[in-house]
């Protein structure tokens, strides 16, 4: 077994999509219009499904629309936080949380796009 994707439900796939290639340099590899895309994102894929998509899909299942509490978190890696971040916010990400250099010397730092999304944007742990 292999881990192959995330799929964040969202209101308009195609927007959040190019929102992750505006803010963080992400490439798309599959665009569906406002029902699906995918974003390279190493190993894996971030993915973005509409709710209606959801809604076929899970019929049962889903909770459609946005929430103002956190419920997950799209974790990014990047050698240069501060830059990123300010590329991030310039594209419409909310800042939550400014880079700061943690005491195991990790910078973190927190954003939210405008689908809701959070992201936790840092530099690589150290090992």
């Amino acid at each position: 077994m292999r881990f192959a994707k995330t799929i964040l439900y969202v209101e308009d796939a195609e927007q959040s999509v190019r929102f992750m290639e505006r803010a963080f340099g992400l490439t798309a590899r599959v665009a569906m219009g406002a029902d699906y895309g995918e974003l390279d994102a190493g190993d894996t894929a971030l993915a973005f499904a509409s709710y209606s998509t959801g809604e076929r899909h899970l019929p049962d299942g889903l909770a459609a629309g946005p929430s103002a509490a956190m419920s997950c978190e799209v974790a990014l890696t990047v050698d240069d936080v501060p830059a990123a971040f300010r590329q991030a916010v310039a594209a419409g990400a909310t800042p939550l949380q400014e880079p700061e250099e943690m005491p195991w010397g990790q910078v973190v730092s927190h954003l939210r796009c405008p689908d809701g999304t959070f992201v936790d944007l840092s530099s690589p742990a150290a090992s």
